[in-house]
């Protein structure tokens, strides 16, 4: 294989280094010293802005001086001073990375996602000072799934999340007078930061802006695929050429997420789901005209709510939060928005849904959407967007009486009028019409009525299976599940030996080198938030994905997935090992049985025989609960101290079920007994 050649050849990293080395030697004098005697002029005074502050007796004597001095700050920085007491709006994003004018890049950011989300700030606030209010933009950057997976960077991931959170809303309220939020994210873990530091804004208006997505190459390999170079060249399938002329081109447009239904795209879904984006916003091509568009209409949305009183907390209620889960059921979203929903839920003080609420939802809601990696055509998001996105979804749920379309939304009316909108408008037929002459697409084949998804195959988005090793559950994206594997009564039956790995890297490793055979059970732990940050572990099911008998290899782990892995896949079981779960107990060699019904959203996971034979799902309970949990479970070895800490309070507020939130009086609680 060529996999065992790599491990002695030149690593990334060696070759960065070897880069390094070959810059010209830097000199001290250089480091310490530029040469020019006109960087010794230096200034002690400037005449300072002209005019004066708006400022009045009343305001002298009853303001708090930071709003005296905030206006000081701001004729500082340039605005007109006869213009200050005009409504502030606060515009936080994600950005990152630096752009020249003309769009070369200075410094990158971390992904694409976050590079041109600048440019939808800059929107935003031309058209707020166009409308005489005074923009003030923040931001606190956000880093990439796809570049962490499979490193060290992955166990910051979700933690991240509740960090940036806390900053943005930290930033929020150091801005006291500011009379309304704009928030622009784009991607896996920056936008349900973003929507749940607006969750918590109570009275005050807020709108969301999504990032919108990249295009597709006009030849090569999207952004899924191109993520399993590695695993292929492993396997012999292609040739190094390949692999870096493909993943050269993959990101055809420098902003946006990615091409496909992953985490990002859903959560734009999501986003656009509750009520807190405009209509059509989610998906949007990053940088063309019609993106643009939308942060400008944004922008009008927030002065409009900011007249008809409406804030954050008249948005997101029960009715929308079950709207969003109804949303994200049909477009056959992301598994990770198991753990987003509930924190925005929290995040806004509304119950947190359960795993009975999701399967609740996902067996009344048929998948209705054709997106990567989900099929059967794998349509990119893009695509999807053309083919009417959200609204189109949302138009056929109301159709069916799925949606609860009274609630409001940022439009300042509500949903029941957008769709009313949407239905009869000109963009919606124009848009439809685009993707058939352009592409060659029947809109209605990207989503479809129940009955046509019904015809091809399309099956409800989500399962939770239960059983002697996920007696807390587990989830599944049974849509996933290759349908060459389920019978004719839509069920999904597999039984094989466990190969166990209490570390990505080490089942990487074996993938690669030819160790999981067919019909193996990989059984990957200790990836839980207490062991890795609940890593998302899309190099693993990636490189499956390539095996010659890939289908017939299926995935426990009490991590997570990626929303592009497919398969079967069964994540964030639950306790995890490191927490005493059954799943820490499992040996090499133990049969493990799964059943899922795709019909029925029912599905089991047990521990059913060891290497000694066959002995059933009641004797395997009997046998975990004898066993010791293995001896070498234990955290990562490079697990952050801030990811441990992450780990311990999400634990003391629900844990993954309740969103992996902090709940403060939880927390508080705890420590108090402890005294």
């Amino acid at each position: 294989m060529i996999w065992i050649a790599l491990l002695s050849g030149p690593s990334i990293l060696s070759l960065i280094l070897k880069a390094r080395l070959s810059i010209d030697k830097i000199s001290l004098a250089s480091v310490l010293e530029s040469a020019g005697e006109s960087l010794l002029r230096v200034a002690t005074h400037a005449p300072g802005p002209a005019g004066s502050l708006p400022l009045s007796a009343e305001m002298l004597l009853t303001e708090p001086s930071g709003n005296l001095f905030g206006l000081s700050q701001s004729a500082g920085m340039g605005w007109d001073p006869s213009r200050l007491l005009d409504p502030e709006f606060l515009i936080l994003s994600t950005h990152g990375g630096m752009r020249a004018e003309n769009g070369e890049p200075i410094a990158l950011g971390f992904h694409t996602g976050h590079w041109e989300v600048g440019l939808l700030v800059g929107e935003v606030a031309r058209e707020l000072k166009a409308m005489r209010a005074v923009p003030y933009a923040g931001a606190c950057t956000d880093p990439c799934d796809g570049r962490t997976q499979g490193t060290i960077g992955m166990m910051d991931s979700l933690p991240f999340r509740n960090d940036a959170a806390i900053v943005l809303r930290r930033l929020i309220r150091s801005m006291p007078t500011r009379k309304g939020v704009i928030g622009i994210a784009t991607c896996d873990k920056g936008l349900p930061a973003m929507m749940m530091a607006l969750a918590s804004c109570g009275q005050m208006p807020v709108v969301l802006v999504p990032g919108g997505v990249t295009l597709l190459p006009e030849s090569g390999e999207d952004a899924a695929k191109v993520q399993t170079i590695g695993a292929r060249f492993a396997q012999e399938q292609i040739t190094l050429e390949y692999a870096a002329e493909v993943g050269c081109r993959t990101c055809a447009t420098p902003g946006g997420g990615c091409q496909f239904l992953g985490t990002a795209a859903t959560s734009q879904v999501v986003g656009e789901a509750l009520g807190l984006s405009l209509p059509h916003s989610a998906l949007a091509p990053s940088g063309q005209p019609i993106w643009l568009d939308s942060a400008r209409r944004s922008a009008r949305a927030v002065l409009r709510l900011h007249e008809l009183q409406m804030g954050a907390v008249d948005v997101l209620t029960p009715a929308s939060l079950k709207n969003a889960m109804v949303v994200h059921a049909a477009f056959g979203g992301s598994t990770n928005l198991l753990l987003h929903i509930p924190a925005i839920a929290f995040a806004a003080k509304l119950a947190r849904p359960t795993a009975s609420d999701w399967a609740d939802v996902n067996r009344q809601t048929p998948r209705l959407v054709d997106a990567l990696p989900n099929g059967p055509r794998n349509f990119a998001t893009v695509q999807v967007f053309l083919a009417g996105g959200v609204p189109e979804v949302m138009l056929r749920l109301k159709d069916h009486g799925l949606l609860d379309t009274s609630v409001l939304t940022v439009s300042g009316t509500t949903l029941d009028e957008c769709l009313n909108w949407w239905r009869d408008s000109s963009r919606r037929h124009q848009l439809r019409e685009t993707l058939r002459e352009m592409d060659g697409i029947d809109p209605d084949e990207v989503i479809m009525t129940p009955d046509g998804a019904r015809t091809k195959g399309l099956t409800s988005t989500i399962c939770f299976p239960v059983g002697n090793l996920a007696p807390e559950a587990s989830v599944i994206k049974s849509t996933a599940i290759d349908p060459s594997l389920v019978d004719e009564y839509g069920v999904y039956r597999h039984v094989g030996p466990a190969k166990v790995f209490v570390t990505e890297e080490a089942a990487i490793q074996a993938i690669k080198s030819g160790n999981v055979a067919l019909g193996d059970v990989v059984v990957l732990i200790c990836g839980g938030p207490a062991g890795a940050g609940m890593q998302e572990i899309y190099q693993i099911t990636s490189a499956l994905k390539q095996l010659p008998h890939c289908k017939h290899v299926a995935v426990l782990t009490d991590a997570r997935f990626s929303g592009v892995s497919t398969g079967a896949c069964i994540g964030h079981i639950s306790p995890e090992a490191l927490a005493g779960g059954a799943i820490g107990k499992v040996l090499e060699g133990d049969q493990i049985e799964i059943v899922v019904d795709r019909q029925t959203l029912t599905g089991t996971v047990n521990l059913v025989g060891d290497t000694e034979g066959y002995f059933g799902a009641e004797e395997g309970l009997r046998c975990l609960a004898e066993r010791k949990p293995r001896p070498d479970l234990s955290p990562h070895p490079s697990l952050p101290d801030d990811t441990r800490l992450w780990a311990a309070l999400v634990h003391a507020s629900g844990g993954v079920w309740g969103g992996c939130v902090y709940d403060t009086d939880k927390i508080i609680s705890i420590l108090e007994k402890d005294k």
